[in-house]
């Protein structure tokens, strides 16, 4: 069985953010997948902890390491329905991608982002929730 997993689930294990282990557990037997834009908010989240001086280079190097090791079927999310799910729900485009794919593969969807889960529930989509 598929899991859909945001940007913020995979920070948190390649970064070994106290919620890492929890999320590997729960996510134990699942295979993951993700719309295509995960790959490239992997790397701004990291520009962005540069910017506020949180994160080495090689921090993130090591991090990206990890992160390749993880396999992650990437689907191709059509931009229109991404969009309008943006533009009714008034979230970003990237949170709309991650609740297209989600329902696009009927999978359940794996965010930290309380905002992201509450409306994808809103939208029918079963979240996984992390429990410490």
């Amino acid at each position: 069985m598929y899991l859909t997993i945001d940007t913020s689930a995979l920070i948190a294990v390649i970064s070994n953010e106290p919620s890492r282990n929890t999320i590997i557990r729960q996510t134990q037997g699942f295979s993951l997948c993700a719309p295509a834009s995960v790959h490239w908010e992997i790397g701004n989240a990291f520009s962005s902890l540069f910017k506020r001086r949180n994160l080495s280079l090689e921090n993130a190097r090591q991090a990206l390491e990890t992160y390749k090791e993880i396999p992650i079927k990437f689907i191709d999310i059509p931009m229109e329905r991404a969009l309008a799910i943006a533009h009714k729900n008034q979230i970003y485009a990237y949170d709309a991608y991650l609740i297209q794919c989600a329902w696009q593969t009927s999978t359940p969807l794996l965010t930290l982002d309380k905002k992201l889960i509450s409306v994808a529930k809103e939208l029918g989509i079963h979240t996984l929730e992390i429990e410490p």
